[in-house]
């Protein structure tokens, strides 16, 4: 007997959606205008508070394109960006003609390294480089050591942007991720936290980029009688259809949360008596994490087993698992670009693996799971 298959991250719907997409179908306004857009952005500035400003987008991958042009970022300029990240976050700078610098990971948080953070800026600032932004991921939904980050930004008085992406309802020392980077963006991508089937957010903290984003979003129109454009613009904007979702989604995101959290306890009862099994968990009471995927790392030596056996006997269970981020120093299309660190990403990479996190999983389900692991645990 095949038992249902068990994703990775599926998408979640609550059931409130539809009420808000109907909406935009009954008012007629399913383009990238319309009330659920400015009700959308406002409930996600009224979770985030930090006087935050949101601008609806088609995407992540959208938001951190335009937070770098917001930043005056062009061509040939440097911007330094975490390589344990999807590709997502360092295409846009590319797209600028822009050149990336890759840092490494430290080992608490699997996040930018601080310390090599502050070598590369050195070591560009004696190249006569000063790189002209930061991009910070708080993978898998950990906050960064945004205590030590953001005081290597103020002290070279580099921007930062904040990809928090798979990280809405984190938070580090009682701030909202979201909130951390002078500009930061978020994706409601189908596997993220909540969805809004494709989309994203930039959040900042002024009205007045908040309206140069708006404008940068809808090709850059200017106000008058007949298309008129004097700058290049983007088609950026989500669709009013969309943002119905996410009000939808916006209303259980902290039951989410709670559940994600939940799944994450679930993998850390499993694997208190396994040795050699790492748990990605938050480092002190500084942070908390959405957990939005819950990730291990494996010490074959000691468990018997790698992140390769366990994810192929999770598969012959119909149990989906996914290999953490393969850093982008190492892919083929970044090989040329400058790094700094000591490869700690590149061991999450061969030993870790993401598993099943979706807040949807059910208790029959997490048990699948717990069986399946724990007889791999008795075989090896």
């Amino acid at each position: 007997m095949k038992y249902p298959k068990i994703w990775l991250s599926p998408p979640h719907m609550s059931g409130n959606e539809i009420r808000y997409i109907n909406k935009a179908f009954d008012s007629n306004w399913i383009s990238t205008f319309g009330d659920n857009i400015d009700l959308f952005e406002s409930r996600i500035e009224s979770y985030l508070k930090e006087s935050s400003k949101v601008v609806a987008l088609s995407s992540g991958t959208a938001a951190i394109h335009l937070a770098l042009i917001l930043l005056g970022v062009g061509e040939e300029d440097e911007v330094i960006c975490q390589s344990f990240t999807f590709c997502a976050s360092a295409n846009p700078i590319i797209y600028l003609k822009a050149r990336p610098i890759f840092i490494d990971s430290e080992m608490d948080t699997w996040n930018m390294s601080p310390i090599y953070l502050e070598e590369a800026i050195n070591h560009r600032i004696l190249k006569g480089k000063k790189p002209k932004a930061i991009i910070v991921v708080n993978s898998y939904g950990m906050p960064a050591k945004w205590d030590e980050i953001l005081t290597i930004s103020k002290k070279y008085k580099i921007p930062i942007i904040e990809d928090s992406a798979q990280s809405l309802g984190s938070s580090f020392d009682g701030r909202k991720c979201g909130t951390l980077g002078d500009i930061s963006v978020l994706s409601f991508n189908g596997n993220k936290i909540i969805t809004t089937s494709a989309g994203g957010a930039l959040i900042c903290d002024k009205q007045q980029v908040k309206n140069k984003t708006i404008f940068l979003a809808a090709q850059s129109k200017e106000a008058s009688n007949f298309y008129t454009h004097k700058e290049i613009g983007y088609n950026y904007r989500m669709s009013n259809v969309l943002a119905g979702i996410g009000l939808g989604q916006m209303e259980i995101l902290d039951e989410y949360v709670k559940k994600r959290r939940q799944n994450n306890f679930h993998y850390k009862s499993i694997f208190e008596d396994v040795k050699g099994i790492k748990l990605l968990e938050e480092v002190s009471k500084n942070y908390f994490s959405n957990h939005w995927l819950s990730c291990i790392l494996i010490d074959k030596k000691i468990a018997n087993f790698d992140n390769k056996k366990l994810n192929s006997f999770l598969l012959k269970e119909n149990i989906e698992s996914r290999f953490l981020w393969k850093p982008l120093h190492t892919q083929p299309v970044f090989k040329r670009y400058n790094y700094f660190g000591n490869n700690e990403s590149v061991g999450f990479f061969n030993r870790g693996l993401a598993l099943p996190s979706g807040s949807g999983l059910t208790l029959i389900e997490k048990n699948r799971i717990a069986d399946t692991i724990k007889r791999l645990t008795l075989e090896s």
